[in-house]
């Protein structure tokens, strides 16, 4: 398959301190590619590297086939970028922003008003669409600012910590959209705190660890690193008081059960499967190399 991201050696740092070191990786197009790490761990150094915001010290990135450091200008042309702050204008109103960024795309003016009215819906800010957005809430600029985001399809979009400050149903509805834009062919690359989303949204996930990845894979390759399925049997506190390995299959719970039963335990019983907080936790916790963001 074509690749839509291509880093090799990639190094950046800020003094003397190195916050990117030797990452290599490949993002496929059409594929939902999700950038986790603690905070300070490199996530917005790299996406600022590949949108061309900042040059590496060292090492190869390419997006959509351009060359982020000499080719620039052809990078920035294909890609879409939604940063951590909102980049709106706030003496506009919600659909002055949207429109003005349309014609800026080059889109005709009736096209940019129908577009900005089908994205101000989609992201619930219709009633407030005439409103400076001075007078907009945090999350609401928020909003506003991923929707421009998808006032034109990009070839990539770059998502960083898109959700932050969206409600759980403002969450899920950008879910939507970004499956949509993957079906669609469009790629994405996008850095989350929220575990959850990582695992509900990305074909493979990276790991960032102290400026390098610790771990990389599709959600349930990850999750197999930690271990299989685990029955857990718990006293009336709910604290644990006795767990055993099984492979998940009906028979191995059997056997479990069983196992609880010879031994005379009694508690409360319940399946536990590996979770990206537990493959996030194991991958950063055993390895103590620095970074920033």
């Amino acid at each position: 398959m074509t690749a839509a991201i291509e880093v090799a050696g990639l190094r950046k740092s800020f003094g003397a301190e190195a916050v990117v070191e030797d990452l290599d990786f490949t993002v496929s197009a059409g594929e939902v590619f999700a950038l986790l790490g603690p905070n300070g761990a490199g996530k917005t150094t790299t996406i600022n590297i590949l949108t061309t915001l900042i040059a590496p010290d060292g090492g190869t990135a390419r997006v959509a086939g351009f060359d982020t450091r000499t080719q620039a200008s052809d990078v920035q042309r294909r890609i879409s970028l939604t940063g951590q702050s909102a980049a709106v204008d706030d003496a506009l109103t919600g659909v002055e922003n949207v429109v003005m960024f349309a014609r800026l795309a080059g889109m005709p003016r009736a096209d940019a008003a129908r577009r900005a009215t089908e994205l101000l819906a989609r992201f619930d800010l219709t009633e407030a669409a005439t409103r400076a957005v001075r007078t907009f809430s945090g999350g609401m600029r928020r909003r506003l600012d991923l929707a421009l985001s998808f006032v034109v399809t990009p070839e990539v979009l770059f998502l960083d910590e898109p959700t932050t400050g969206l409600d759980t149903r403002s969450r899920r509805d950008l879910w939507d959209l970004i499956r949509a834009m993957a079906a669609a062919g469009t790629t994405v690359f996008l850095t989350t705190q929220y575990l959850e989303e990582a695992d509900q949204l990305a074909d493979r996930i990276a790991v960032l660890h102290g400026g390098r990845i610790a771990a990389i894979g599709t959600p349930d390759e990850l999750k197999a690193r930690i271990g299989g399925d685990t029955v857990e049997l718990h006293d009336p506190q709910g604290d644990i008081i006795r767990r055993i390995a099984t492979d998940g299959t009906v028979s191995g719970l059997r056997r479990a059960l069983d196992r609880l039963d010879e031994e005379g335990r009694d508690g409360v019983v319940t399946l536990r499967r590996p979770t990206l907080d537990d493959v996030f936790l194991a991958v950063t916790t055993s390895n103590t190399a620095k970074g920033r963001s």
